[in-house]
């Protein structure tokens, strides 16, 4: 049905059906009685001629599959949003309300239960106006607009704009074009079908099509509820959708139902006291607007997530022909995609970030935090506290970069990780039978290049020379305790003495990725945080060491099924073993040591559970950091500037004055505050120990100076307020250089907090 040849009429056959048409006048008798064209045979040649123009009609019309809005849903069912070409949602028969069906066939087509798809009074009518010179109007029953709706719909979703300028033209061409479908279309469907398919089709208003979208629309509830007085109200709107607007134009949609309610009374489809009831009804009193958003933002909170999971699935090979298919689908298919995100998780993860650092905040900083399911890899929450949407005078920071995620899904380059990235030196020096009491010197030194070991980039050697903050780290300290404090110098020397590929491939296989997709760098710096990374990814590389070393790819939808019902595609977690699972039980017990008291994490403990975790803050406090997890639940938490690297020091934030930001100050707090209302129906689940004491042998090395790398006293509590704390900061990264080796020997002047 995409080529001229199958849709038009020509100049010859519209003339023949003229003639058709006079001779079935001249027949007489018929015509009153709504003649059926293709029955009559008593007309002669003429009038054969004219019947076969009808007969030359496909039998598969392909009229009964218009675009329709498609949804994304949260793990409980609950729409997020909705995507659309144009706002339809299909309804079958019985949700449709019989004073929509009857006032539709008062007003639009009252014989429509007696013709056969013409209504020859009507279209002779219309030929004769058009013959004499006047507008072509009138003479089409509900059949043949359900057809014209049907070929522009058609011609929309092959984007064939022939199709629309056929369905459109006022020419007497289009009319016998549409005559040809509607008695071809009665052979093949009920009248109720015919029905149901128009009410399906029909433009409702500027923004809505179908009777469902427009009743939800104007009246905020299901065209199956639809009073008499809302159903000739919608009714009435189709002749001009534009100008019988009842939100536009209330006075004149008023007009406009009172009309379909006379038909509607004249007709017998509705009593004297019905019309009285609703003739009296104002448009005001019937309006209840459900103005509905197309796209994301339409999501609230959970906007970018929403833009991850449409980028997902659009990338996702398993259904539709190729990317621009699956675009066209979502927009025009009815879709419904079953995301994995908790309602109630994405609340609290919104509300602790902006509990702490408010959106448009005088600091300027933004946060953001990814929330994810150990075992499933499902992201459970994705929150920044950022409006979401184009920046205009208004609201000149609003924006759709997702913080969390990589530029290829719609996000930014990423953010030194700062000391979270020791996460994996960690693991590295436990994977080559060390432990956690053994005895390292946390001295400030300069390691030359001939000393790196980087097997896989041997180029990327350079001499290095790190630092502590001032009176943290010097002499010799356990791991344990230079992991508690997190001393940049202990854990240079440790990784001096691996290979750092190996580091990097821990990081790599738990699942952290560059936010700008490029090659990882293997600089020395890189042992502080020197390589840009995700919120979303670390999260993801905790919840691997949750799972004991299992790494599950980040899933942020399971289905995604068509508009009638088929599973277009289905996905499952997709998870291996990157790391033995004994090492996986020895470095969380490490990590469970941050975040007890006198440590830089404390302030991410959450009453009750077991937590992991690690702080980090690049040089400066241009990002601050926290990542950590439950056996049931991984996040990880970011603050910053999300449009340059620029220092927190010094900075008012919260209406509070703060001589430093790091990452065991506001992202620990929100961490806490995040999973303890995101478990609180949750039960409590423990870590496995590992089969080896890595932390045997290990004694407190805890004094008032080696404190201040998280809270400037050394006498703070879990409980302490964050805005008490003033000279400390996490550990840090390379500066901002491109190339890393350019500034080896800076990348290390902070501390952790």
């Amino acid at each position: 049905m995409s080529s001229s040849s199958q849709h038009g009429a020509t100049a010859r056959q519209i003339m023949t059906l003229v003639a058709a048409l006079v001779a079935v006048c001249m027949v007489g008798g018929a015509l009153l009685a709504g003649l059926a064209l293709p029955a009559v045979t008593a007309a002669g040649t003429t009038l054969n001629a004219g019947t076969n123009i009808f007969e030359e009609v496909p039998s598969d019309l392909g009229f009964t599959e218009p675009s329709e809005q498609s949804v994304i849903l949260a793990a409980d069912g609950t729409e997020i949003a909705s995507f659309y070409a144009e706002n339809r949602i299909v309804v079958a028969s019985d949700h449709i309300s019989q004073y929509m069906k009857d006032a539709v066939v008062a007003i639009e087509d009252r014989r429509f239960y007696e013709h056969n798809g013409i209504d020859v009074q009507g279209l002779l009518g219309a030929v004769l106006n058009n013959v004499t010179g006047g507008n072509l109007a009138g003479g089409s029953t509900i059949t043949q607009q359900y057809v014209k709706n049907a070929l522009i719909e058609e011609g929309r979703i092959e984007d064939d704009d022939e199709l629309i300028d056929q369905a459109t033209e006022r020419t007497l061409a289009r009319k016998i074009n549409e005559a040809r479908y509607a008695l071809a279309i009665e052979k093949t469907m009920t009248k109720d079908e015919i029905l149901t398919g128009y009410l399906n089709l029909a433009q409702f208003g500027t923004s809505s099509y179908g009777v469902e979208a427009a009743a939800q629309r104007y009246f905020s509830k299901s065209a199956a509820d639809l009073t008499v007085a809302e159903a000739a109200t919608l009714a009435g709107i189709t002749q001009s959708p534009a100008r019988w607007d009842p939100i536009r134009h209330p006075d004149d949609a008023t007009y406009r139902r009172n009309v379909v309610l006379g038909e509607m009374l004249s007709n017998g489809y509705i009593t004297q006291d019905e019309y009285d009831e609703a003739y009296n009804t104002t448009m005001e009193d019937m309006l209840n607007v459900s103005e509905t958003t197309n796209g994301c933002a339409a999501a609230g909170t959970a906007a970018y997530f929403c833009e991850y999971v449409v980028k997902a699935i659009l990338n996702d090979d398993t259904w539709g022909e190729d990317r621009a298919d699956r675009t066209q689908r979502l927009y025009r298919g009815g879709l419904t995609i079953q995301t994995t995100l908790d309602t109630a998780k994405q609340a609290s993860a919104y509300q602790s970030l902006t509990a702490s650092v408010p959106v448009n905040d005088e600091s300027g900083t933004q946060m953001a935090m990814s929330s994810v399911e150990p075992g499933t890899g499902h992201i459970l929450a994705m929150a920044q506290n950022t409006n979401y949407g184009t920046a205009s005078d208004s609201d000149p920071t609003a924006t759709q970069i997702n913080l969390n995620v990589e530029e290829a899904m719609g996000g930014g380059t990423g953010f030194q990780s700062g000391s979270t990235f020791k996460v994996f030196t960690l693991i590295e020096w436990l994977k080559q039978g060390h432990t956690a009491y053994e005895t390292i010197n946390s001295s400030n030194a300069t390691f030359p290049k001939s000393s790196w070991n980087i097997s896989c980039s041997p180029q990327s050697a350079v001499d290095y020379t790190p630092s502590n903050i001032e009176g943290i780290g010097g002499g010799t300290m356990t791991v344990l305790e230079s992991t508690r404090q997190s001393v940049n110098s202990s854990f240079v020397r440790m990784a001096n003495q691996l290979d750092l590929c190996n580091i990097a491939d821990n990081a790599l296989s738990l699942g952290v990725e560059r936010g700008d997709g490029q090659d990882w760098q293997y600089y020395p710096s890189m042992i502080l945080g020197a390589n840009n990374v995700t919120p979303l990814s670390m999260a993801v590389a905790v919840a691997s060491l949750a799972d004991d070393g299992n790494a599950c790819e980040p899933m942020s939808y399971t289905k995604i099924t068509g508009s009638d019902g088929s599973v277009l595609t289905e996905k499952s977690s997709s998870c291996r073993t990157v790391l033995d699972q004994e090492v996986a039980r020895e470095t969380t017990s490490v990590l469970q040591q941050v975040v007890q008291d006198n440590a830089t994490g404390f302030r991410a403990q959450v009453a009750g559970r077991d937590v992991a975790g690690k702080t980090g803050t690049a040089n400066a406090d241009t990002d601050a950091w926290f990542v950590g997890y439950t056996p049931q639940l991984a996040t990880a938490v970011w603050q910053g500037h999300m449009s340059e690297q620029r220092s927190m020091l010094n900075t008012t934030i919260n209406g509070t004055f703060y001589s430093e930001v790091y990452g065991g100050l506001f992202p620990a707090t929100v961490f806490s505050s995040y999973m303890t209302q995101a478990l609180a129906n949750e039960p409590v689940e423990t870590f496995t120990a590992p089969t080896r004491n890595v932390l045997r042998g290990a004694s407190s090395q805890s004094s008032s100076s080696a404190l201040r790398s998280d809270t400037g006293t050394g006498t703070q509590s879990a409980t302490s307020d964050p805005s008490t704390a003033t000279d400390s900061q996490d550990s840090t990264a390379a500066d901002t250089a491109e190339d890393p080796s350019t500034n080896a020997a800076d990348a290390s002047d902070g501390s952790d907090g």
